[in-house]
Parts: C-alpha cells; sequence; structure tokens
C-alpha cells in the first residue's frame, strides 16, 4: 500500500492513467455535485423511507468507478487529506480535491433546491 501510495489523489504523472488538472476538476466538481444531489433526492421527505442506504452506497461505487482511473477519486476532502501526507511529493495536488469536492457539494444541493425546494411559509 506504500508504494502505491495508499491511493494518494492525483493529476498529471500522479493520476492512475495520466488524466490532466483539468479532467480531475471536471471529475471532482460532477461527481460530487451529482452525489450530493443524490443524497438529498433519496433523503428528502417524498423519497420512498428505507432505500436511502442503497441509493446512496450503489451511487458511490458508481463514482468510483467512473474516476479512480482519473484520479484515484476524492469526493470527500476528508479522504484526500487522510493519504496526502504519506505520500511524498503529493500535498501540493491535495488543494484540488479540497476546493473542487467542495464546490461540487454545493452546486449539488444549489441544484437539488432550484429543482425541489418548497417555499415554506412562515407560521405566525
Amino acid at each position: 500500500a506504500k508504494e502505491s501510495g495508499f491511493a494518494t489523489n492525483g493529476y498529471g504523472d500522479r493520476s492512475p492513467d495520466g488524466y490532466s488538472l483539468l479532467a480531475a476538476i471536471i471529475v471532482e466538481v460532477v461527481l460530487t455535485a451529482f452525489f450530493v444531489y443524490v443524497v438529498l433526492g433519496v433523503t428528502d421527505t417524498p423519497a420512498p423511507k428505507g432505500f436511502a442506504p442503497l441509493a446512496i452506497g450503489l451511487t458511490l461505487t458508481v463514482i468510483h468507478l467512473i474516476s479512480i482511473p482519473v484520479d484515484n477519486t476524492s469526493v470527500n476532502p476528508a479522504r484526500s487529506l487522510a493519504v496526502a501526507f504519506y505520500q511524498n511529493g503529493a500535498g501540493p495536488q491535495v488543494w484540488v480535491f479540497v476546493v473542487f469536492p467542495l464546490i461540487g457539494g454545493v452546486l449539488g444541493a444549489l441544484i437539488y433546491g432550484l429543482l425541489f425546494g418548497r417555499s415554506r411559509e412562515m407560521v405566525s
């Protein structure tokens, strides 16, 4: 595990398949936004009860299958920070895997809110 870098996130020569910084940014923003959107959707009041863990788990599995070849999958800044400092030289790239999943998370929440947000009437 130490020789492989503990699955440290990276782009360029640190990407499993050599993807660029732009590819890593796009993957992290889009997939994190999608993941947050799914989590909000399956845990919202009108969603069928009891299926949230299955939907969330399957979504996260698909996200990993898509993005492991690109940048070893972050979609979670804590996951990126946990392994970045065990691999020499990974520290300078870790900002990408903190900043862009956060942007993706906010984007996913905004999109869900715009599409399915319900106006709340003030109770007087």
